[in-house]
């Protein structure tokens, strides 16, 4: 999951935290990567660049390089990164930090983003940004893939009790609210374990924006982007509120 820059210039997703998601939290990229992989198929054909925006710590990398893709795979963390090139093991040449919306993006046949990545921007009209720098970074004919948190996120997670799991060398705690309509909050507290035995705690503030996704496609629309909102990739079943993107750049 791709993480931004908050207003105190605070990285979110720092070491402990990209730890405890790679090792509790794969299961929603290994659901999604069948349907991804099915819609990047003409891509894999033409030896195609894939871009992955908010790759995290590698866990759909992986399948798209298992896959045969080329991958240009990016994250705004370098702690998600550096557990990224760990866990690829040199599988993929080109791993880069960049920070949406206003970093430029590379150009590519198809660009990818899963755990909505986009939904850390700061506010609506960064996401729209996003958006409008992925239009232009994608090649004629080329793939669109990504999740998005829909304003239904919020309004099915009122009065969410707040989550504890662990892990045989992890747990985290999550403390959910919502601040306003368009804003789900989330104050994340991990665990690990130190060399000597004993248990180290840090503690994240995460927002997302919350955004009326079926807005999604008139605005890529007027950037050359054909695309629809649609439930999922593939035959994976989302949370409730996580709306999937999926569009193709028209011909030039």
């Amino acid at each position: 999951m791709q993480t931004v820059q908050m207003g105190t210039s605070e990285v979110i997703y720092r070491h402990d935290l990209a730890v405890v998601h790679h090792r509790g939290f794969g299961f929603h990229a290994a659901a999604c990567a069948p349907g991804i992989l099915e819609l990047l198929a003409p891509v894999h054909a033409r030896r195609g660049l894939v871009l992955e925006l908010g790759c995290g710590t590698g866990l759909l990398t992986h399948e798209l390089v298992a896959a045969g893709h080329r991958v240009i795979a990016s994250d705004a963390s370098p702690a998600m990164l550096d557990v990224a090139r760990e866990t690829l093991g040199g599988r993929v040449q080109d791993l880069r930090q960049l920070t949406l919306p206003h970093d430029r993006l590379p150009q590519a046949d198809a660009i990818v983003a899963i755990g909505h990545p986009l939904s850390y921007l700061p506010d609506a009209r960064a996401i729209d940004q996003a958006l409008i720098a992925i239009a232009a970074a994608l090649r004629p004919g080329g793939v669109l893939a990504l999740d998005i948190c829909d304003l239904e996120w919020g309004r099915a997670r009122l009065d969410t009790p707040h989550f504890a799991h662990a892990g045989e060398d992890w747990a985290i705690i999550t403390k959910f609210s919502m601040p306003a309509a368009d804003r789900f909050v989330r104050d994340i507290t991990t665990f690990l374990p130190n060399p000597d035995g004993s248990w180290r705690r840090d503690s994240e503030h995460h927002e997302n924006v919350l955004v009326d996704a079926a807005l999604i496609p008139a605005l890529l629309r007027e950037h050359g982007v054909e695309a629809q909102v649609r439930a999922s990739f593939g035959m994976e079943s989302n949370p409730p509120g996580l709306r999937t993107v999926v569009g193709r750049k028209l011909p030039a």
